[in-house]
């Protein structure tokens, strides 16, 4: 059943915002004026995805970095490690950094869900 959860004026050409849909919390991604709805939560480390980077239709996780099509839901990359610039870190938090890179390299990246969205107009409805 499709209910309205925002209006084309909620959302900017390139960008995402978070709603709820019959209890389920999605983004909307405006990508070329098309809107696509995914799953709200990282399939890597459960991170709110609206508060990641979208770039055409490639959303970016903004805590590890991982990769996602927003046009399928499917994985295109896992965690990347940040950059922390030039320069040196202090030996603790060195080692602190690798051993958590470490452990995100040991969880899986999920798929993120994606739902039927339609535009009537200026509203936006989504089938969750």
């Amino acid at each position: 059943m499709f209910v309205e959860v925002a209006r084309m004026d909620d959302i900017a050409s390139g960008g995402m915002i978070a709603v709820e849909a019959n209890g389920k919390e999605i983004v909307l991604c405006n990508y070329d004026g098309k809107i696509y709805t995914v799953s709200r939560r990282c399939g890597h480390t459960n991170a709110p995805l609206e508060m990641g980077t979208l770039e055409g239709y490639i959303l970016t996780c903004p805590m590890h970095y991982s990769q996602f099509d927003i046009t399928t839901g499917e994985a295109l990359s896992g965690p990347v490690p940040r950059s922390t610039g030039d320069e040196p870190l202090p030996e603790h938090l060195k080692n602190a950094l690798q051993y958590t890179g470490m452990l995100l390299s040991r969880i899986k990246i999920y798929d993120i869900g994606t739902y039927p969205v339609k535009v009537e107009g200026n509203s936006i409805m989504v089938d969750a």
